[in-house]
């Protein structure tokens, strides 16, 4: 037998596969973390990239930070301490110093979830809001870019003195890595501002893992650029979550300097297609609601073979994560009604993932294990499991013997690389 420990939420599911089967796991490759974290990020401060250090901003009167939300793990605790008392030193007194919680278009969080993402003594110490995309009261507009991108941000972020963020460098199923200057970008960004940039995923170079020729982050980039963005401080992670690499400098610089790192890790070569895929986004906060999840089905369909069978792995505990996208669905029955649909009314934010969970699930038979009731499982075109068990079970049944099967315990950090795109 081949047991496997699947991610889920906070969890794990253990699953014994068949001796018979020929099972391959598909996940980052083993990275030590930094002995030290603190360390870690005091010694990327020290030696920044792009010819730009925190000491070039002494005398500035206000920063801001753009930090993620509670669906992104980003280890605050330890990237921000060291950050904030470099900024102290500078002169900046805390009430200068404002932490801006990037939603992009998620819905704020409110104040009592800012644990979730920010220690208690920072809380305590420095001004703290939630970014609200649908405030227009609370944007301004610096314009748009080459590829007609309106360009709002949040106001509080684009009048500070100093602009910084911070967060994770790791694979994106469409931006190709996150990091650098989407945080704010598109975190910090208007809704207009997401929708236009977001209907650039239709792009065929938009994809998982390319950056400097993805138009999808490309205008990301000269989004960062005009919003004035100076400094970012940005981790690699390990499967486990802990950090294994620090880069801080200019923007544009830290992302040449850590996808490398972040591609060593995340990008696996595969032989080929499989029968089977099990994947699970890695588990809490990758699968808190299916608007997350669903990255786990984009990069497992790469590796599934066309008509063969998907089970994705996700607790999901806050439902679909999209009212717009729910309310979308309303009476769509079918992955062609969706395409139909789609085309018809035009790209926006929301309606995007059913858009995509259609586009992946259509190519194979996909099975949603989930905390979600079966009948919003139904909803968004999928079929309920009401366990990993039955899943597979029921997988099996359908499947000749023999088959292959790939197991993906962090699917929404992980770049498959199927042997015909090695050639």
């Amino acid at each position: 037998m081949s047991n496997f420990q699947i991610p889920y939420g906070r969890e794990y599911i253990p699953i014994q596969l068949p001796a018979h089967l020929h099972a391959d796991t598909i996940a980052p490759h083993e990275a030590s973390a930094a002995p030290d974290p603190l360390l870690a990020v005091n010694q990327a401060l020290d030696a920044p990239v792009g010819g730009r250090s925190l000491a070039d901003f002494a005398g500035v009167k206000t920063a801001a930070i753009a930090i993620n939300d509670k669906t992104r793990p980003v280890p605050h605790k330890h990237l921000l301490p060291p950050l904030l008392q470099r900024l102290e030193a500078l002169g900046l007194p805390p009430a200068a110093i404002m932490l801006i919680i990037a939603t992009g278009t998620h819905p704020p969080m409110p104040p009592e979830e800012f644990p979730t993402v920010l220690p208690a003594e920072i809380i305590e110490r420095y001004p703290v809001l939630c970014h609200n995309a649908e405030d227009q009261a609370s944007l301004v507009n610096l314009g748009e870019t080459a590829r007609s991108t309106p360009i709002w941000v949040n106001r509080h972020f684009a009048q500070a003195d100093l602009r910084i963020v911070i967060g994770n460098i790791e694979p994106h199923q469409f931006q190709g890595f996150s990091g650098g200057v989407k945080s704010a970008a598109i975190g910090l960004g208007g809704r207009e501002t997401v929708n236009r940039n977001h209907a650039l995923m239709t792009d065929p170079d938009s994809k998982l893992g390319e950056y400097a020729c993805n138009p999808a982050r490309q205008d990301v980039e000269e989004i960062g650029r005009r919003i004035g963005i100076h400094f970012a401080l940005n981790a690699v992670l390990n499967d486990r979550k802990e950090i294994v690499h620090m880069v801080a400098g200019e923007p544009s610089a830290v992302m040449e300097a850590g996808i490398p790192s972040a591609r060593k890790i995340c990008q696996v070569q595969v032989a080929g297609l499989y029968d089977l895929v099990i994947a699970s986004p890695g588990g809490h906060p990758k699968d808190i609601n299916i608007y997350q999840a669903q990255k786990a089905l984009a990069h497992a369909s790469l590796i599934t073979r066309p008509g063969g069978e998907l089970i994705i792995v996700a607790a999901c505990p806050e439902g679909i994560g999209s009212r717009s996208c729910e309310a979308w669905l309303e009476g769509v029955t079918s992955f062609e009604a969706v395409f139909e649909k789609f085309k018809r009314e035009g790209f926006r934010v929301g309606p995007h993932k059913a858009y995509q969970i259609a586009r992946d699930a259509s190519r194979a038979q996909v099975q949603l294990v989930s905390e979600m009731p079966p009948e919003t499982v139904k909803k968004i075109l999928l079929s309920p499991a009401a366990s990993l068990d039955a899943a597979l079970t029921r997988a099996l049944a359908r499947l000749p013997a023999g088959v292959r099967v790939g197991v993906m315990t962090r699917a929404n950090v992980t770049i498959p690389v199927p042997a015909s795109d090695n050639l």
